[in-house]
């Protein structure tokens, strides 16, 4: 079903919820061509793609408007995307969000900002004082991997959970001491790509949800102020061990 918006752009289901817009692919062509005039040796993984254009060593990872959802209901928290990875690893991340005129960007080895403004992760150590993020899975519906689990978990055991809607956002606040740490299952490269940098050059630590550094191919992402990261890991871990134990029981 398309949906035609006030705003002049249109909706689409690529899922039972997951939604793309007009604006989403009109972005993502816009950045591409002066990506791809301005660095033609590079390749391009984007969102509304889904694959990497060409072989190459550097590629630009691309999410035109992470927080689609958020964007068709005209609630302002969503953000474009961008960072370049070479060899595997990330070279630079930018994160914008159009609405509050905040551009986050990092370089590797060059520290973290947000516009103009150095940021660092926040120091909060204590579970208690803690606000963290997450996000829900396009799959909610269908899968029992769904995070519902977890978000109870962490219910009880933090100060207050914010489902923002927009990972890259979440974890960008994460970087700038917003939030104290982010989880997130099932996430894809243009999600994480630029964001990724700024918990690392900010002071911050990444994972999955083993604990194994993170890649470009990881779907399941722990980001926190390094202070929390054990600690949202033993309660991803719990998790985890209680649904073993209640299959073990079910056989």
């Amino acid at each position: 079903m398309v949906q035609t918006q006030k705003t002049g752009f249109t909706v689409e289901l690529k899922g039972e919820i997951n939604l793309v817009t007009s604006a989403d692919r009109k972005a993502e062509e816009l950045i591409a061509k002066r990506l791809t005039k301005a660095f033609p040796e590079f390749a391009i993984l984007a969102e509304e793609t889904g694959k990497q254009t060409k072989p190459a060593d550097a590629v630009w990872v691309v999410d035109p408007l992470d927080g689609t959802t958020n964007f068709a209901h005209r609630l302002p928290v969503f953000a474009v995307s961008i960072a370049l990875w070479e060899n595997q690893k990330p070279v630079l991340g930018v994160v914008y969000n159009p609405t509050l005129n905040e551009l986050f960007w990092a370089v590797k080895d060059k520290g973290a900002f947000l516009n103009k403004k150095r940021i660092t992760v926040s120091k909060t150590a204590n579970p208690d004082s803690a606000l963290l993020a997450t996000g829900f899975p396009y799959d909610l519906r269908e899968s029992e991997e769904n995070n519902l689990n977890y978000f109870a978990a962490f219910a009880t055991r933090v100060r207050a959970i914010r489902r923002m809607g927009a990972a890259a956002l979440d974890i960008a606040w994460t970087a700038a001491g917003r939030f104290d740490g982010f989880w997130e299952l099932k996430l894809y490269p243009w999600d994480t790509a630029a964001a990724v940098i700024l918990i690392s050059e900010a002071g911050g630590e990444l994972s999955d949800f083993e604990g194994r550094p993170y890649r470009l191919e990881t779907r399941n992402l722990v980001a926190s102020n390094a202070r929390l990261h054990r600690f949202i890991l033993s309660i991803i871990e719990e998790c985890r061990q209680r649904k073993r134990a209640l299959t073990d029981v079910m056989r």
